[in-house]
């Protein structure tokens, strides 16, 4: 299925009238300007929207695809989606509220440029009379000389309204403190806006709460320096129901390049989501309807242990991703891993991205099974390895093992590979050296 073929099956609730209502059932309005105004805006003509992405990183993550959908949802009710990318923005770097950015060289920065523009191209249709159009910041801010910039754009702006935004106020009281380079960050953002406001007539910028100083900066410059109301939308920065911060799997961020997040990771990350926060997730990250969610939230309620609304979401979002294929590639893995389908039948990619997941030892040739489970310390000692064979609760790739000194290099799958299993649910990835 490719990604046009996607894209042609999503469409909005036709339950709602208007978008912003959507929007707002699914939990993505955090805060926003008018929003009256909005509403009417997002219900009437075409109007033309951006959302920027800066190359921090080679890949966007999760908290770029809440934008991502929330552009897809207002080009799904017509309107004009425009997506910047930061060749800019992406040089100077957007202030953490916690310590400077290390800058990248422009020959990093252009790289990484190229690849989130892919990212952005996946996720937003570049057909027919309201087409993604992607635009670069460099194209209008390398030609700016300093004098221009302070003059034309810079008098626009006040430093007390500066120094009050979030990101701005929390690193001039830490010890980091924040240098020019990053303060200015908001005036280019503001720039950005303006420009495109000036180019194709965009009237509205969204993006995550956490940057809505950022958002602000444009609508103020424009209102200043062109006398005209535009409007934003800022996100709510998602977080687990314990608190904790949404996207991160012992400390790494989930990726939407599937060479930095494997689907199949991608898939258990959707997977392992918890009762309390899976229903939301469904809202925000699939094109369900309203009623469609209801039902998955109903099974929550009454059968909780069947995890179907995990398991929905889990393939949607991948099959969003990484396309339908990777969604039952994964499933089939998950499957193959607890003895409910054939390990040999999974493509070598596939066993490889599954068997990264549990516990895991890489062996030279000749290690015994026995040797194997306590080198991915399934058992504590080679004597415990040995009665747990001998009691029959040991496996390799699904298959009981008899002898525990068995050669595990006889036993591997492509690659070299071997799923370890003792007893029902205890697994772990063997890799034999070539």
């Amino acid at each position: 299925m490719t990604t046009a073929d996607i894209l042609a099956t999503q469409s909005n609730d036709p339950e709602f009238d208007n978008v912003w209502d959507e929007l707002v059932y699914r939990g993505l309005v955090h805060v926003s300007t008018d929003q009256e105004a909005l509403r009417e805006l997002l219900g009437g003509e075409a109007i033309t929207y951006y959302c920027g992405f800066d190359p921090t990183a080679p890949s966007l993550h999760l908290g770029n695809l809440v934008q991502l959908l929330v552009m897809r949802r207002l080009q799904l009710a017509g309107h004009k989606p425009l997506g910047l990318v930061g060749g800019s923005t992406g040089l100077i770097g957007d202030p953490r509220p916690t310590a400077e950015r290390v800058l990248k060289s422009r020959e990093q920065t252009a790289e990484w440029v190229d690849r989130i523009r892919v990212h952005v191209e996946k996720f937003l249709s570049s057909e027919g009379d309201n087409a993604l159009r992607i635009v670069n910041n460099l194209d209008w801010t390398e030609p700016l000389s300093a004098i221009e910039f302070l003059r034309d754009i810079g008098k626009n702006f006040r430093v007390g309204t500066m120094l009050k935004k979030d990101a701005v106020s929390a690193r001039l009281n830490s010890d980091a403190g924040i240098s020019y380079t990053e303060f200015s960050y908001q005036i280019l953002q503001g720039l950005d806006f303006r420009e495109l406001y000036r180019a194709y007539g965009c009237v509205l910028q969204t993006g995550g709460s956490d940057q809505w100083g950022n958002l602000t900066s444009g609508t103020d410059l424009i209102r200043r320096s062109e006398g005209v109301s535009v409007h934003a939308i800022g996100t709510p920065l998602i977080t687990n129901s314990d608190g904790t911060k949404f996207g991160k799997s012992e400390g790494n961020a989930i990726w939407l390049d599937p060479e930095m997040t494997s689907p199949y990771a991608f898939y258990q990350f959707w997977l392992n989501q918890d009762d309390a926060d899976v229903v939301d997730r469904l809202k925000i990250f699939t094109f369900l309807t309203k009623a469609q969610v209801q039902e998955l939230a109903d099974q929550v309620e009454a059968r909780p242990f069947a995890r179907e609304a995990q398991k929905r979401l889990a393939y949607e979002v991948t099959a969003l991703v990484h396309g339908h294929d990777a969604a039952q590639a994964a499933i089939d893995a998950s499957a193959a891993l607890f003895g409910q389908g054939d390990l040999a039948l999974l493509p070598a990619d596939v066993l490889a991205s599954a068997i990264a997941e549990l516990p895991h030892a890489t062996v030279a040739p000749g290690t015994t099974v026995s040797q194997a489970l306590v080198a991915t310390e399934l058992v504590a000692s080679l004597g415990a390895a040995r009665r747990a064979t001998a009691e029959g609760g040991v496996y390799v790739n699904n298959e009981r093992v008899a002898d525990e000194a068995t050669d595990i290099a006889s036993l591997t799958l492509s690659g070299g590979h071997a799923v370890l299993r003792r007893g029902k649910k205890t697994l772990a990835g063997i890799t034999v050296q070539a």
